[in-house]
């Protein structure tokens, strides 16, 4: 019999289970084993808005909210200060890495956490005896030269002028006061002005800074213009909510000495500090979490990595903010292969995230991503946030210089258990040694390689690559946030398949006798 198209909705009511699998019904390892991201697609839903309406902000801990879903690893071939600077203004967070001394690591969160501010509180001042010579140093240390002229050269004191790029760039006598040549009538904002507002008056005078004075006339503050324009420029930016900075993460181990550096990378700003072991459910790890806690009550703590309930139930109760998930899934990663300790990512991040959510715990899913597929399905299984290794090695941004083999334009990535990462800035004792516990170790066992990736060009245009094909993926599959993406998965409405190896073949390049795969302009 064939029935009338007309009634196609309500004979589909007549079935019991919706088509495909739940989560819950997928993610049976007693029945399949553990799976990877490889072996399971998302069916589709039902698309009824445009791409550009999803929105993909998310928790990375219990306090921290971003905009894009987007960490990169704090690794030494990843994450320093210009892969943070610019993960952070396209909504995402950088972990800077630790193997370098607290000092460097220190300097590197200070950069990020200076690059863009709200109220600049503390600016840089001259007096009116400075020459221009001076103020020409001042420049070219600093990077800019809009300078607040005070009556003795310091911060608080009453404000008489200030001296900018234009007022010193044709001058030729370097030995004239800045008395002389600096503007006196300055246009000021008052202590105790909004942000909106302060943005309001640059707007309307187009200048380049506004002072903030107090009721005396003493400087207390600044706005600065090109503060504004990269607002405009990167609207889904990641900022601290009080001081309007760009977010800033770091890593570190968990000797003694790695309380000293977080002391230090407080100093500068820090934001969140990620405790990287590579086995988190240590005694170790356990005792600095309670420390941190008592000694900087308002960081946020990122605890890990874990892979199974248990090791996340002892961070979590140790009073961890998120978790980060995966063992031995990295690209470059090789402890399941040598400790034969591990689990495969999809499980493991279906598992400790179902647990941790039921605390209010965000997790991250480190490892295993590789492309925009493997991002959203980690995001399924319950993750709020992914850390990208492999994703942004070889970016314009990622620490490290090119160079060229076979005509292919490369960088180094290499795991932070591989054995030149172990004795970088050291050997033994050193900060990859530390995170797999290697540090007393009379023989260094590698559980990482070193390798060459291909340029991937800038982050600038990678990321936003990235950020339009996960809201293309959510209209795919019909949810417009991954707040509801999140509550439609639990709920049983989005609904997944087993992938076999052949079903994987198939979703692949197929019968083609030479292909280009670009995945961006």
């Amino acid at each position: 019999m064939v029935r009338d198209c007309a009634t196609a909705l309500e004979y589909l009511k007549t079935f019991e289970e919706k088509d495909g699998l739940s989560v819950e019904q997928l993610m049976d390892s007693k029945t399949r084993g553990g799976l990877t991201y490889n072996d399971f697609l998302i069916l589709p839903g039902k698309i009824g808005f445009p791409s550009s309406a999803v929105t993909l902000q998310t928790k990375l801990t219990k306090k921290i909210t971003l905009n894009a879903p987007f960490v990169s690893s704090p690794m030494d071939t990843v994450t320093e200060s210009d892969m943070a600077i610019h993960v952070a203004l396209l909504g995402g967070i950088g972990i800077v890495h630790h193997n370098c001394s607290p000092e460097d690591q220190a300097a590197m969160v200070k950069k990020v956490k200076k690059y863009e501010n709200g109220f600049i509180n503390s600016p840089v001042v001259i007096p009116a005896s400075a020459t221009v010579g001076q103020a020409k140093a001042m420049r070219q240390k600093f990077g800019f030269a809009g300078f607040p002229v005070t009556e003795n050269g310091q911060l608080y004191s009453k404000l008489i002028g200030i001296v900018t790029s234009r007022d010193i760039q044709f001058v030729e006598d370097d030995s004239l006061p800045i008395s002389e040549i600096m503007t006196k009538e300055v246009v000021t904002g008052a202590q105790g002005i909004t942000l909106a507002k302060g943005n309001d008056i640059l707007k309307e005078t187009k200048k380049g800074k506004l002072p903030i004075v107090d009721s005396e006339g003493n400087i207390v503050s600044m706005l600065s213009r090109s503060d504004l324009m990269k607002n405009q420029t990167f609207p889904l930016a990641s900022k601290s909510f009080a001081t309007k900075q760009l977010l800033c993460g770091a890593s570190i181990g968990t000797m003694p000495s790695d309380r000293e550096r977080l002391k230090l990378l407080v100093e500068a700003g820090l934001d969140v500090v990620v405790l990287d072991s590579s086995q988190g459910n240590s005694i170790f790890q356990l005792d600095l979490i309670k420390w941190i806690k008592q000694t900087f009550p308002d960081l946020e703590v990122i605890a890990g990595n874990v892979c199974t309930r248990e090791q996340a139930a002892s961070l979590i109760a140790a009073g961890a903010d998120g978790l980060r998930i995966g063992m031995g899934t990295g690209s470059i990663c090789i402890t399941q292969e040598v400790m034969a300790c591990g689990r495969p990512q999809g499980t493991a991040v279906y598992n400790v995230s179902k647990f941790a959510n039921e605390f209010g715990v965000p997790c991250i899913a480190d490892g295993g991503i590789q492309n925009i597929g493997h991002l959203v399905k980690a995001l399924a299984l319950g993750a709020s946030t992914c850390m990208m290794g492999g994703m942004l090695a070889g970016t314009t941004e990622s620490p490290g210089e090119y160079f060229y083999r076979d005509g292919k334009r490369l960088k180094t990535y290499r795991g932070m258990g591989s054995i030149d990462a172990m004795q970088k800035t050291g050997g033994k004792d050193n900060a990859a040694t530390s995170r797999y516990f290697s540090e007393a170790d009379h023989v260094l066992v590698a559980q990482g390689v070193s390798g060459a990736v291909v340029d991937k060009g800038s982050v600038k245009k990678f990321i936003p690559y990235l950020y339009n094909g996960l809201q293309h993926s959510l209209q795919d599959i019909g949810v417009q946030s991954l707040e509801e993406f999140n509550e439609s998965v639990d709920a049983g409405n989005i609904r997944f398949e087993f992938r076999t190896a052949s079903a994987q073949l198939e979703g692949g390049i197929n019968n083609m006798h030479s292909y280009e795969k670009r995945l961006h302009d």
